[in-house]
């Protein structure tokens, strides 16, 4: 292809707080049509919005993850445009002056690492939602989400490919979890996201005609929807025709982005300082508390798994991949100091479990002791690895500990040696031609005489002890 993509993100995540931005209405997913609303929420006339320190808290954090430099000061405008699911026909955000400024993220597409520079990262607040029922003619309001605290996190047109732009929201969705400042939850609307996307000869600097892509509800959406507009606007150029600055929809069902508005005049927002929100100096010291108080965020773990606890690569990206997992992890070191072990059950039979009922780790009923616990059974010798695979699923399921279930089902694993050898003899004597075979050195018919032992004591038998004492005993007859 003799063009090549640029892209940008805008990306709007909901911040995790009890309230909303500028007022006390609960910020609580759901209930009843504009139940969560305030005269400051809707705009009354004379209601004085208070700004909400838990958003601007974790807008400092967000910033200084992605490494942004955060400014002095904090000011609002108002960004004034009319649309029916805003009440005050305007929107309180931050115009020239953004909290934060000039961060990076790091991805890796391709087979390459490149750094996608963040412009901005800053506060404002949610509009309403507007509701489109089937066969009717008119919409419907609701404006539980209005003044929803947001933050809006804008990448530079870095971006060149829809793979950069999936592994860039997947890195920044992770980063954003790991900070606990959202649930990005797409499905809630927890997290949005609008591409600005144009094309250009390669080898140019400068920048096409761009169009924007909204209603994208999912990071394949995103790439596909992306996908979809640079082969449409590769298909325009080529035909010789104009490519339109507009707004376009993504539609799912039939997989194309469709126009919804024309954007060629750029829009008038009227921005000017919000005068019920006075400008206010941050305290460095406020910065730097956030700064040192940052969680270990994903690649730093990944290191320290890698490099401390000697965890292949692959396991350590599968693990930090979510902070409730890589969390379950190291607990369960603190009861079982073998780390590799502790991974191969997590990434096997636990993850197997937790895939069948679709239920995330902090729903297992199964704690870290409790998996250590087992670990340590096969340690011992009490139980073997195939047995624990059986007692793993129920220990999920119910929450017992392993040596509950051993004991309720009678599990434990045969180690006695006199025991051993009764069932030992009974298989020698009852295969002789096998027993023949081996003498004549064909290794593998000691495996067969491995398992009739095993299926006289219903797999209860230490294989490995199993395979010593039939190997002494076979070799007396030599």
């Amino acid at each position: 292809m003799d063009y090549e993509p640029v892209i940008g993100l805008e990306v709007h995540v909901q911040v995790k707080t009890a309230s909303k931005m500028f007022c006390g209405c609960t910020t609580e997913f759901g209930g009843p049509p504009n139940s969560h609303t305030c005269p400051v929420c809707l705009g009354f006339p004379g209601a004085l919005p208070v700004l909400n320190r838990k958003a601007l808290i974790c807008a400092i954090k967000t910033a200084l993850a992605v490494g942004c430099k955060v400014s002095g000061e904090v000011k609002f405008h108002r960004k004034s445009y009319f649309y029916p699911d805003l009440p005050k026909d305007y929107q309180v955000s931050q115009y020239d002056e953004p909290l934060s400024e000039n961060g990076k993220i790091d991805v890796l597409a391709e087979g390459k690492t490149r750094a996608i520079r963040i412009k901005r990262v800053h506060m404002e607040e949610d509009a309403g939602k507007l509701i489109h029922e089937e066969g009717e003619n008119s919409s419907l309001v609701d404006f539980n989400r209005s003044g929803m605290p947001l933050l809006e996190i804008v990448s530079e047109p870095d971006i060149n490919s829809p793979e950069e732009a999936y592994q860039y929201l997947t890195k920044l969705k992770l980063l954003l979890r790991y900070l606990d400042v959202s649930d990005c939850d797409m499905e809630k609307g927890s997290l949005r996201c609008d591409a600005n996307i144009s094309i250009r000869k390669k080898g140019d600097t400068g920048l096409g005609t761009k169009a924007e892509v909204k209603n994208m509800n999912s990071f394949k959406g995103v790439k596909s929807a992306l996908e979809y507009e640079i082969e449409r606007q590769v298909k325009c150029a080529e035909a010789g025709e104009r490519i339109m600055m507009e707004t376009r929809l993504w539609d799912p069902a039939r997989c194309v982005t469709v126009p919804m508005r024309s954007k060629e005049e750029a829009h008038d927002y009227r921005y000017f300082p919000e005068p019920d929100l006075v400008p206010f100096a941050l305290d460095p010291s406020l910065v730097e508390s956030e700064r040192r108080g940052l969680p270990e965020l994903p690649e730093a773990k990944k290191a320290r798994f890698i490099g401390v606890l000697g965890l292949p690569e692959y396991d350590a990206d599968v693990l930090v991949q979510e902070k409730d997992n890589a969390d379950y992890f190291e607990a369960c070191l603190e009861y079982y100091d073998k780390p590799k072990i502790v991974s191969n059950w997590l990434m096997g039979e636990v993850a197997a479990f937790l895939n069948s009922k679709g239920i995330p780790i902090t729903e297992l009923k199964m704690r870290p002791q409790g998996l250590a616990g087992l670990l340590r059974e096969i340690d011992s010798g009490k139980i073997s690895g195939k047995m624990a695979k059986d007692i793993v699923l129920e220990m999920c399921e119910s929450g017992k500990d392993a040596g509950a279930i051993i004991s309720e089902k009678g599990l434990s694993q045969i180690s006695d040696t006199s025991e051993l050898e009764k069932f030992a003899d009974e298989a020698i004597s009852e295969n002789a031609k096998t027993v023949e075979d081996f003498m004549k050195g064909k290794d593998s018919a000691l495996m067969f005489l491995v398992g009739q032992v095993m299926k006289k004591t219903r797999g209860k038998a230490n294989p490995a002890m199993v395979n010593e004492v039939l190997r002494k005993k076979l070799a007396a007859k030599k």
